[in-house]
């Protein structure tokens, strides 16, 4: 077995269940202190031992399912069974409700980008507060993890869509959110690795990022950083999918745009401008939202890339209820 000490050191550097042990790599392992390359093998065998013991007790159950293989393969049928955990959050408007199937799902990384004045920190705020409400109103019943690398989180407009919905208290949508944030790339990798000990508790359903790439603008200048950015925002979203994934949450994360003149159509969004971040972002992402500015106080998101929604376009506005359908007003 494992010992006392051994897991409190795992437990100090953020790794609080099987799953996460398992997601480990043996170098990051091996950077604990006291653990050499034969203990690390000895509790990453103890952690494949205790997984295929709780997926056999939980296969038992359902007298459909194969014996589990050492392999860690499972079959479609086992996977759908595992999805039908998933939820749906709704965004506030019916028009875009619909164009995402009923809303962000859990166990994927959303991104929405545009450019200022879109609504992207405004969308973040209204499933922020929807996320807490009951089921039967699109909520998830959770609790809310909310990491700011721009400083644009208000509590009051928190305060302002619980008022709209009225299932939950506004005082107690606040106390549900639990908010950080953050100065630097480095700081915003060490939150997302914090909030392992929250989700372990099974409360939280979204973790907001608002924004993903702003600080890693800041952090690394010019082309000649720009490899090890891509490096460190490639683990930094590995880290947000796998929590995604074993928490079942909800990852929302804005981003922002650049200017492209020179790009053609097809590689970038109709008026020249494309999220930053490159093809790491585009890659670790589930489903992408481009946001922009339509007539009057109208605003348009277009589903850009999704592996279960089309790609389709939403009309919505923002109003001190946050996010809502045009003909709500």
């Amino acid at each position: 077995g494992v010992g006392a000490t051994d897991i409190a050191k795992l437990k100090s550097h953020n790794i609080h269940t099987v799953a996460s042990l398992l997601a480990c790599t043996t170098r990051r392992l091996l950077r604990i202190k006291g653990f050499s390359d034969t203990k690390v093998e000895k509790i990453k065998e103890a952690a494949k031992k205790m997984a295929v013991c709780s997926s056999i007790l939980l296969r038992r159950k359902n007298t459909n399912h194969q014996q589990p293989s050492a392999s860690g393969f499972i079959t479609a049928a086992e996977l759908g069974q595992v999805r039908k955990r998933c939820i749906r959050i709704s965004t506030g408007s019916k028009q875009l409700d619909t164009c995402l199937n009923g809303g962000f799902q859990t166990m994927s990384v959303n991104e929405v980008f545009g450019e200022f004045r879109c609504g992207k920190t405004q969308l973040a705020h209204t499933l922020a507060v929807i996320a807490q409400l009951p089921r039967e109103m699109g909520g998830a019943e959770g609790k809310v993890a909310y990491i700011d690398t721009e400083g644009t989180f208000r509590p009051e407009r928190i305060m302002e869509i619980a008022e709209r919905f009225g299932a939950v208290d506004p005082d107690q949508a606040c106390e549900n959110i639990a908010y950080a944030r953050a100065q630097n790339s480095e700081m915003q990798m060490e939150l997302l690795d914090g909030l392992a000990a929250s989700f372990a508790t099974n409360e939280y359903r979204l973790l907001v990022i608002d924004s993903i790439m702003s600080l890693f603008r800041t952090d690394y200048i010019g082309r000649g950083e720009l490899s090890e950015r891509q490096q460190v925002l490639g683990q930094f979203l590995r880290r947000a999918a796998q929590m995604a994934e074993e928490f079942n949450l909800v990852v929302f994360m804005t981003n922002q745009v650049q200017s492209d003149p020179g790009a053609s159509a097809l590689f970038a969004s109709a008026d020249g401008r494309k999220p930053v971040g490159g093809h790491i972002l585009a890659h670790a992402s589930t489903t992408r939202l481009l946001l922009r500015k339509g007539r009057g106080e109208e605003r348009v998101a277009k589903i850009v890339d999704s592996p279960d929604c089309p790609e389709r376009e939403a009309t919505y506005i923002i109003t001190t209820g946050g996010i809502n359908d045009p003909e709500k007003v």
